[in-house]
């Protein structure tokens, strides 16, 4: 294709998530889409390695008969059983769909940012499941092995097959919306709902003084999803700003029917994976700690809250409640620039 050397500069008005101009290259200024640039910028200041977290105290506290329960061993296995395969379709969906479709250029550079934070999650797993000498097979194939985790994985795979396709592409009303579900699907369900049991249950091992050092790692993943969330919210709202017909009322009951599909998902995972709860976490408990984490979900993309329950672990609302992300982010930033050092 020839270079129009009399095109002009780019018009910030044409600028879009999806279905946007001049999407060929990546040409940052002007910037519409600032939320992301601040994204990739606190990313990289917030960069970290699994392997700057000393595990020694782990490795005593695994090998140990005595330190850790029957049923702690089974949760922290499954919880690690559930993270190796979360994260994975996660990196798979920012680079074979996302990145893909989506032609703000500040979004994409986030994206990029966003994929290597994802192997850098699984980088953990595998670091504290070689550190502890687990069983790697056992952890790594869980997914196939238990239902309450394949039925997390299998809705999220399930809704976002259409968009893999390598005939699909945005541009129509159709395919648009099929995206902007795709979207929700990922950031709202798997890193906005389905991550948040296993986040409670590491943070109950830290706060028993149990395997810290894997809970600290789980700590900066967290933060790393967060930001994902946040930034996967800003998404669905930036499309609903530039497409607002694609925010029917019909798609938004349907948005409210998959959280609540997600919400039955989770807790069943959590209730059934810890039967008898541990560390003061009960199946009651987990249950209305989903419910509380769908509601903030919701309002975040302008939907009614289902539940409107209380958040029963008040001692997660620091990490884990969006109200307090924003300040979270803006006001300690720069507490976080190298691994090892993460304090809540």
């Amino acid at each position: 294709m020839p270079i129009n050397k009399g095109a002009g500069t780019v018009d910030i008005n044409k600028r879009r998530v999806i279905n946007g101009a001049d999407a060929d290259v990546m040409q940052l200024y002007p910037m519409r889409h600032t939320f992301a640039w601040e994204a990739y910028l606190a990313g990289n200041a917030n960069h970290w390695l699994p392997t700057e977290i000393s595990m020694q105290r782990d490795i005593e506290q695994w090998r140990s008969s005595t330190v850790l329960s029957a049923d702690e061993r089974k949760a922290f296995e499954t919880v690690l059983g559930f993270f190796t395969t979360a994260d994975s379709i996660a990196a798979n969906n920012v680079v074979l769909a996302l990145y893909k479709h989506i032609t703000s250029p500040e979004c994409r550079m986030y994206l990029l940012r966003q994929g290597y934070e994802e192997a850098i999650h699984t980088h953990a797993y595998q670091y504290i499941v070689e550190s502890l000498g687990m069983d790697e097979s056992k952890i790594f194939n869980m997914y196939r092995e238990m239902d309450a985790i394949y039925n997390k994985d299998n809705m999220v795979l399930a809704l976002n097959e259409g968009i893999f396709d390598p005939a699909f592409k945005t541009g129509t009303f159709e395919n648009d919306q099929k995206f902007l579900e795709n979207l929700i699907v990922f950031s709202l369900i798997l890193e906005g709902i389905f991550f948040y049991s296993s986040f409670a249950v590491m943070f109950g091992f830290q706060r028993q003084n149990k395997l810290t050092g894997s809970a600290e790692q789980i700590q900066y993943i967290m933060r790393d999803e967060s930001q994902h969330l946040n930034f996967g919210i800003n998404l669905i709202n930036s499309i609903k700003e530039e497409q607002p017909e694609l925010w029917t009322k019909e798609f938004q009951e349907h948005v409210i029917d998959l959280v609540k599909r997600a919400v039955v998902l989770e807790y069943t995972f959590a209730t059934e994976v810890f039967p008898r709860g541990i560390f003061g976490m009960n199946a009651d408990g987990f249950k209305q700690y989903i419910e509380h984490i769908a509601d903030r979900r919701l309002e975040r993309v302008g939907l009614p809250t289902q539940f409107n329950v209380e958040n029963p672990f008040t001692w997660m609302s620091e990490a884990i409640d969006l109200n307090k992300e924003k300040n979270f982010f803006e006001t300690r930033v720069t507490e976080y620039k190298t691994g090892g050092t993460l304090n809540w």
